[in-house]
């Protein structure tokens, strides 16, 4: 029987210093790093959401960023397949993977044998989206964009229900995949061994990591940024533009909100986002956790990584 594909994961929530240790393993393996992060994905969307320039990526070879336009369509299964492509070609030369990122369903779709049934895929805020839409724009728009994308759905699901039309949308959107296609069978446990290292600091300390780190975008150009995507024709619709920072200042840039409140709001949905994210990898025991508040001294995080690693 072959041996498993080795992975190193590295997790956690937002502003806990990921992409700085993938770094530092990296180096040291050496290795390749493969982004779990749902909106870097997305080109043209830099400040916001924290890439790395190439400068700061020292040379280390960096997947799954920028690899399509803002108004594009991309799911968690894509992810799952273009991901698994990689962690394959990056073991045929000889490198180790390194998936590092905060979108536990990214992360999750590696680990475990989803077969992607409905019932799994899930995103609050994709919901909430078109539930807003749903009061504003009246069910039959979304029905109509249902019958679109899920003839099959539409034919089933009445205009007036709904929860069951957000649902089969929402499935849609995260999955990219129509609802009626989802089949009940299980898939294959993916072939993988991982090592799941997962970074964490007391609240205050990561909250007031989060509010430095929205400073820093605001100063970098932030404002601007989402305004030069508007411009270009994204629509503040689109699932890319609800992603953090860039749905606050969307609503400020449409005269919906003051400048202050839209950057209260951004660092409070931060701070409520990275709280979700502590609660979503808290689950998975197997994670290796690492408390930043104990690695004060440079490089001691590393050395500690490694000696986990093996090395």
């Amino acid at each position: 029987m072959p041996s498993l594909q080795k992975i190193i994961v590295i997790l956690g929530p937002t502003a806990s210093g990921k992409s700085d240790l993938a770094l530092d393993i990296a180096e040291a393996l050496p290795g390749e790093i493969i982004s779990a992060d749902s909106m870097q994905v997305y080109r043209r969307m830099d400040i916001g959401t924290a890439k790395l320039s190439l400068t700061e990526r020292r040379g280390i070879a960096h997947h799954m960023i920028d690899i399509c336009e803002p108004d594009d369509s991309f799911s968690v299964a894509d992810f799952r397949s273009a991901a698994s492509s990689l962690i394959t070609e990056i073991g045929r030369r000889g490198r180790l993977p390194i998936v590092a990122g905060g979108t536990g369903l990214y992360i999750d779709s590696l680990l475990k044998p989803y077969n992607f049934s409905d019932s799994t895929v899930s995103d609050l805020h994709v919901r909430q989206q078109l539930k807003e839409r749903l009061a504003s724009e009246g069910s039959a728009v979304l029905h109509r964009e249902l019958a679109v994308v899920d003839a099959e759905a539409a034919a089933r699901i009445h205009p007036n229900d709904s929860h069951r039309l957000i649902r089969a949308l929402e499935v849609w959107q995260v999955s990219g995949r129509p609802i009626s296609s989802f089949q009940a069978e299980q898939t294959a446990q993916l072939p993988y061994s991982p090592l799941l290292i997962g970074l964490t600091m007391p609240r205050e300390e990561l909250y007031q990591r989060i509010e430095q780190r929205v400073d820093i975008m605001l100063e970098e150009g932030l404002v601007e940024e989402v305004q030069a995507l508007l411009d270009s024709g994204v629509s503040r619709n689109a699932a890319s533009m609800q992603g953090l920072g860039y749905r606050q200042i969307s609503a400020y840039l449409a005269g919906e909100t003051d400048y202050e409140t839209a950057v209260a709001l951004m660092k409070r949905d931060t701070r409520r986002f990275a709280k979700r994210q502590f609660t979503w990898f808290k689950r998975n025991s197997a994670i290796n956790w690492f408390d930043k508040s104990h690695y004060r001294e440079a490089g001691t995080l590393q050395r500690d990584v490694l000696r986990l690693i093996g090395r």
